[in-house]
């Protein structure tokens, strides 16, 4: 201020203003403001240490992504139902593992058992009818690779659901369902489709459809639900099969059944918990504001005296 008028005239434009005063208010709010940046970054102190047991059963979902799955005899189509159909099962899921492996000519594990069901929605989201190059449908594969992906070592309680339009081009379903049956691995599958068939659209990159899938000599291709192989290793492993259908759920009505399984111990969890220390800061805040509210900016009447006693 001393830049805008000498210190005689400060007395006389602000004569009951008082420097120092103002200069504790500005003090006051600058911490006030550093206290409540550290108090929003919310500080956290301790290292508490829990552990948690994992209980729950493991399950691998089988999802048939062929072409044929693109049929719309399911709205909207044959795979974005089943994907639907995952997902909402995923958000219920409380404890038990679950896995995903996606199958057309050949199988792949899309995800491995887990617990981490933010990342399985993550890793359904992206599948598709590419996803597996290999054309044709072969679940025998997909059921020895699910067989294989479990962990043997682990006395869990395991199931496998299969959801596919059922039409098995490589043979061998039977036999790999005898030896998850052995394996005490229960087997439920989903059929998708129409018996009486539905053709195979085929879409552009704009996602215009241009038309269907045509035999050699220029038909259009029915893709049909094979009931008959579905229900056979459903039978086999002491497991259901379900007619997939666009209004029902059929994956609810198996976690309804699959609950009902006895549950078993899988592993330990540890847990690291820290205690938040952020409302310390805040209430510092709150009354460093409090304090600079009440403080005059004006100069005391003592000090207003003593000047102009002098």
């Amino acid at each position: 201020m001393s830049e805008f008028a000498n210190p005689v005239m400060h007395k006389i434009l602000i004569p009951l203003k008082s420097i120092a005063k103002l200069n504790l208010k500005f003090i006051l709010k600058i911490f006030a403001i550093l206290f409540l940046i550290i108090g929003l970054a919310n500080p956290q102190v301790g290292t508490k240490i829990e552990e948690v047991k994992q209980v729950g059963i493991d399950v691998f979902i089988l999802l048939d992504v062929s072409l044929s799955m693109k049929a719309e005899d399911i709205k909207p189509n044959r795979l974005e139902k089943a994907k639907h159909d995952i997902a909402r099962l995923i958000q219920k899921l409380k404890g038990d593992r679950i896995g995903l492996i996606v199958f057309s000519g050949d199988a792949y594990v899309q995800f491995p058992l887990t617990t981490d069901y933010a990342a399985a929605n993550l890793f359904l989201s992206a599948v598709d009818v590419t996803t597996v190059p290999q054309p044709g449908t072969s679940i025998a594969k997909a059921i020895k690779m699910a067989i294989q992906s479990f962990k043997a070592k682990e006395a869990t309680q395991k199931a496998i659901i299969v959801i596919t339009d059922g039409e098995d081009h490589e043979g061998e379903t039977e036999a790999i369902a005898k030896k998850a049956a052995d394996m005490g691995i229960r087997i439920y599958s989903i059929g998708l489709g129409s018996p009486a068939g539905a053709p195979i659209p085929l879409y552009s990159n704009s996602g215009k459809r241009i038309g269907f899938k045509k035999d050699k000599r220029g038909e259009p291709v029915l893709t049909k639900l094979d009931e008959a192989i579905l229900q056979k290793i459903a039978s086999a492993t002491n497991g259901k099969y379900y007619r997939g259908s666009t209004t029902q759920d059929e994956l609810n009505l198996i976690y309804s059944d699959l609950s009902k399984i006895e549950q078993t111990e899988f592993g330990v969890k540890k847990i690291t918990d820290y205690e938040d220390r952020f409302y310390y800061f805040i209430a510092v805040t709150f009354l460093l504001l409090i304090v600079e509210s009440f403080i005059s900016s004006n100069k005391s009447k003592l000090l207003s005296k003593f000047e102009k006693a002098n």
